[in-house]
């Protein structure tokens, strides 16, 4: 019987295997970055493009994770997830509107919708092959049976790749047909998959056509070779603007479930993107000087360079030295360039306070928090500051600012836990526990979340809008954890 076990074994190894692919990125453990500034050009960034897709501005949202690998993925519904390391990676603005582009298809051919049937042709093939070989076993042939088993989980294997191949293929052909119709050079998009190639080549991943069959994407070679003759044709006129009205009732791949889509008006002249990639630069040199080690991001903007990038990543370098002085000279050049900029106030806010500054850094937060019409991400430094003046005073207007900000955004933990503290210090404990809920549930701790929620709604009043909250609350944390359970 040791050959049957060794079989299921393996089985079960290959499904896990395939099933782990289409995990949410919560589930994956993923660190999500939250900035103001950062989200707000990566909306403009993909609004245009979601619009060519036939999806409408706003319908799609990017989401950025702290993860330094060179990556975007789609994980179901119209969210686009970007790691950091891709921003890092990229030279321009016009190179993450490709990518993005790219994971556009993905969502309007239903990939992941149809990632299930990908996985279920392997594993029918693989328990196939299975039983054929504990039949081989039983009848007394060892080795036929320890071959079947090999060619089964081969032949598994290549049916799902093949399967990955074409969607990626289709996501290709479509990232060329919105970024035209967008008005947006598809140059980036080149580009960025010359970047991949180079990497490849740098560890010796293998380019042999040949071989193509054992890789979930196709080889970047073959893949710029046939975007640039697509982009070529439709330089020359030869191809026509894609017909995207028709691509919203026909699917790229056949099969898919059709996205919800719109009509479409394609731009007849290139779009401007000075002032995009005037932005993109900035983000980059933000993120950069957070997540790097000061003294790399240091040496990657040194002092001489003055624009706004440099001194962006510069200020969070000696932000997170504690060398409060120099942080607050860059921030104060980046206010004298642009006093009006939300940006460059809401940094400087966030290096007072954070540095022990609570009520010098109320005036730029407050500031900050009106020229962006009470963003959530600066509303809830605002309302954090507020709090840690201790002056209950304050206690009013951070509650005021506060629930304005999960009102907007209710996927904010910051801004539920700054919400609890406010309601703690008042002694409205049911409200207290509410918000903690909110922010546990968020968190992943859905028993924390279930405890919680249950306590605020024995104490809040019957009926009551927070109440119902509660209830609601806790109804999705006890999904979650029987959802929890049942995976485990």
């Amino acid at each position: 019987m040791a050959p049957c076990n060794t079989f299921i074994a393996r089985l079960l190894a290959l499904v896990a295997a395939l099933s782990l692919c289409a995990q949410p990125a919560a589930a994956q453990g993923f660190s999500v970055l939250r900035d103001a500034e950062t989200e707000a050009l990566l909306q403009d960034m993909v609004d245009p493009l979601a619009e060519a897709a036939g999806l409408g501005e706003g319908a799609v949202d990017v989401v950025l994770l702290n993860d330094n690998s060179i990556n975007a993925f789609v994980a179901g519904g119209q969210r686009i997830y970007v790691h950091s390391g891709l921003i890092n990676a990229a030279d321009s603005a016009n190179e993450v509107q490709g990518v993005l582009a790219h994971e556009l298809g993905h969502i309007t051919g239903g990939h992941i919708n149809r990632f299930s049937e990908g996985a279920g042709n392997a594993s029918r093939i693989t328990l196939l092959s299975t039983l054929l070989a504990v039949g081989a076993a039983l009848a007394g042939g060892g080795e036929a049976a320890m071959g079947v088993l090999a060619a089964g989980q081969q032949a598994a294997m290549g049916s799902f790749l093949a399967f990955s191949r074409t969607q990626e293929a289709s996501a290709d052909a479509a990232s060329v047909d919105y970024l035209q119709c967008a008005g947006i050079d598809g140059a980036g998009l080149i580009s960025f998959f010359r970047k991949l190639q180079n990497y490849e080549f740098r560890r010796n991943i293998s380019q042999d056509q040949e071989r193509e069959y054992s890789r979930t994407h196709p080889l970047s070679g073959n893949r710029i070779a046939r975007l640039e003759d697509e982009l070529a044709q439709r330089e020359r006129g030869d191809r026509p603007p894609a017909d995207l009205t028709a691509a919203i009732e026909e699917p790229a791949v056949p099969g898919a479930e059709v996205v919800e889509r719109m009509p479409v008006d394609c731009r007849t002249t290139p779009r401007d993107t000075a002032d995009l990639e005037e932005r993109f630069q900035r983000a980059k040199a933000k993120l950069y000087g957070y997540l790097a080690p000061p003294e790399r991001a240091l040496n990657a903007y040194p002092e001489y360079m003055t624009g706004a990038p440099a001194r962006y990543a510069r200020a969070y370098a000696y932000h997170e030295q504690a060398r409060v002085d120099k942080a607050l000279e860059e921030v104060n050049a980046l206010i004298a360039m642009d006093p009006d900029d939300p940006y460059f106030l809401e940094l400087k806010g966030q290096i007072l306070l954070e540095s022990g500054h609570v009520n010098e850094a109320l005036p730029p937060l407050r500031e900050a928090t009106r020229l962006t019409g009470s963003n959530p991400l600066i509303a809830s430094i605002l309302g954090h500051a507020l709090i840690a003046t201790e002056d209950s005073d304050n206690f009013d207007e951070a509650e005021q600012v506060l629930r304005s900000a999960v009102g907007r955004d209710r996927e904010n933990p910051f801004a539920w836990y700054q919400l609890g503290v406010v309601y703690g210090q008042r002694g409205d404990i049911p409200r207290a526990r509410l918000a903690s809920a909110e922010q546990q549930i968020m968190q992943g701790n859905f028993q924390g979340a279930l405890v919680n929620a249950q306590a605020a709604e024995n104490g809040l009043e019957t009926g009551s809008p927070d109440w119902i909250r509660a209830q609601d609350v806790a109804l999705q944390a006890r999904g979650l954890l029987e959802r929890q359970r049942d995976r485990n």
